[in-house]
């Protein structure tokens, strides 16, 4: 009898050859690209240093692309956001201590987002390794320490055989559901030393699925199909598993209305008539779904910005979708159903039956009026008026990325997406600095289409040295820079809580010089030339900014009431 164990593949005589005779002046570093390439990988970000350059003289023989960003935090972004656009793992390559530690920020932005970004990292020679104080340059006592409570997995190699293996495991985690970033080290001298190893070729990380047990799908169709007031908040698991065209069908099928989260941005039609949009950080919003006799929460943990901050007390049963094992019922009890949520969403639709109710697109019409209502009795004309020009400027198909700032806040509620994995911003974290060096990532993950970044002066300036990479490379990024002076929301939440503000104010550049003097077109519009201005920049190849003076309010919040 034969076991599927027993059976080996027997190199051929071809690469029998190559194995016995691999190519000369092969160092560790070797390993490493060829280990990428073998996994699929094209394209990495980084920085080099010292105690990685074994990897990057590598890169000059082979075929992967390099994109070096200014700073480790933001090429750190830019893999983040190639990672979302592509659903691929990004390889970022850093070196030891202070390049590595700088990359914090972002990496735990792709921990919260579930972005699979693959980080690898030089560290001091082996003999440095184990907490010894040695004195080499950017030494830790324990460097994987740093990270372990940010990444998903942490791998560290000691050996150069080890390389491969090690990567393959790596990237494996990364994109096993949830995705999300992951941390390889290797030290310096491993790094350096020539090698006699063959040549790495195909490698094998196929990422594990996980589906959903099917009692539980089979309750949770059940409880669909015989409720009453059915409804469904779809987050971000529902984008990073393309299950969006699942997630119409199902709420057609029991006639359920759809909400989406920041995350889950275009996870669902803006205008479909089940369409609840993305206001929920709404008093309105938060009284339908609380008033729902059966909620279904998919790809979502219903966090801060996902329940109102807290407010939200649901009275009905909830089911939960959740890849993240940490985030299932984590905030609120109910049906918890550990799963991929495409994989999830197709054993529903596989098992519920149709639900009829005719009532349910006049209830989300009416839910709608009065969220307007609200926002009308509020004087924000200038906000919506600028949201609008962004949205109309903007073509349909290209991806927008977003720093923490004012108008980013309002399109988490008010901004159509247009289609799932369109929209992206820092909320998952909530760092700044994000939206121009993500925006770089997705136009190297895809140049057939222009990509906007919107920031703030304050976001602007944790990330405007990247300028110099996006005219290096030629990247076709549009820069929307809100300049009103200071940290705008910040600025708000004083003044609301103490009266005036503090530290909040900010000497800034004059952008659209600074822009112009990396060779960058840059132009200052006005609210009323925002769409035409924004527009021309977007249909124009390759970088821009546009710079908008002004100073943006909130919307009054409802967590409060």
């Amino acid at each position: 009898m034969t076991h599927d164990h027993d059976l080996v593949l027997r190199p051929t005589a071809a690469q029998t050859e190559a194995a016995l005779n691999p190519p000369p002046g092969r160092i560790g570093g070797d390993l490493v690209v060829e280990t990428l390439a073998g996994l699929g990988a094209t394209t990495v970000f980084g920085l080099p240093g010292q105690h990685a350059l074994g990897v990057f003289d590598a890169l000059r023989r082979s075929d992967l692309r390099y994109i070096g960003l200014r700073v480790e935090n933001n090429a750190a972004f830019a893999a983040d956001a190639y990672g979302r656009i592509t659903g691929e793992a990004a390889p970022l390559l850093l070196s030891t201590g202070p390049g590595a530690l700088t990359s914090l920020a972002a990496l735990q932005e792709a921990a919260a987002a579930s972005a699979p970004v693959l980080a690898i990292c030089g560290q001091v020679p082996t003999a440095g390794l184990g907490g010894g104080r040695h004195g080499y340059l950017h030494e830790l006592p324990d460097q994987s320490a740093s990270f372990r409570g940010v990444v998903k997995s942490v791998h560290t190699v000691r050996t150069a055989s080890q390389i491969p293996s090690a990567i393959a495991e790596a990237w494996k985690s990364a994109l096993t559901v949830p995705h999300g970033p992951v941390w390889v080290e290797i030290p310096q001298d491993v790094l350096l030393a020539e090698t006699v190893l063959p040549v790495v070729t195909a490698m094998d990380a196929t990422p594990d699925e996980l589906p959903p047990r099917p009692e539980l799908t089979a309750l949770a169709a059940h409880l669909l199909a015989h409720a009453e007031r059915p409804a469904i908040i779809a987050g971000g698991g529902v984008v990073r598993s393309d299950a969006s065209g699942k997630l119409r069908q199902l709420a057609e099928r029991i006639q359920a209305p759809v909400v989406t989260t920041p995350g889950g941005k275009g996870a669902f039609p803006w205008t479909h008539p089940l369409s609840l949009q993305s206001w929920l950080e709404d008093r309105h919003t938060t009284d339908f779904l609380q008033d729902a006799d059966v909620l279904l929460v998919v790809g979502s943990g219903l966090g801060e910005l996902s329940s109102n901050y807290h407010t939200f007390t649901p009275r009905g049963r909830v089911v939960q979708i959740e890849a993240d094992l940490g985030k299932l019922e984590s905030n609120h009890p109910g049906l918890g159903i550990h799963a991929d949520a495409r994989l999830a969403l197709q054993a529903l639709l596989e098992t519920v039956r149709p639900r009829e109710d005719a009532t349910a697109p006049e209830r989300v019409r009416n839910l709608l009026d009065r969220v307007r209502a609200r926002i009308a009795a509020q004087d924000l004309t200038l906000e919506q008026q600028v949201l609008t020009a962004v949205r109309r400027a903007l073509p349909t198909g290209s991806p927008s990325f977003w720093d923490m700032t004012i108008l980013a806040y309002w399109a988490w509620s008010a901004f159509d997406a247009k289609g799932p994995n369109h929209l992206h911003s820092a909320q998952g974290a909530g760092g700044l600095g994000y939206g121009f060096p993500a925006a770089l990532g997705a136009a190297v993950a895809d140049p057939t289409r222009p990509v906007l970044a919107v920031s703030g002066d304050g976001g602007a300036l944790y990330s405007v040295a990247e300028l110099a990479t996006a005219r290096q490379h030629g990247l076709d990024v549009t820069w929307l820079i809100v300049d009103d002076g200071g940290y705008g929301i910040l600025r708000e939440y004083m003044t609301d809580a103490f009266g005036e503000p503090t530290a909040t104010d900010l000497t800034r550049p004059d952008f659209v010089a600074l822009a112009e003097s990396f060779g960058v077109p840059g132009r200052r519009t006005t609210p009323e030339a925002l769409e035409q201005d924004l527009a021309r920049a977007l249909s124009t190849p390759g970088p821009s900014v546009v710079v908008l003076p002004a100073v943006l309010r909130m919307f009054a919040p409802t967590h409060g009431e």
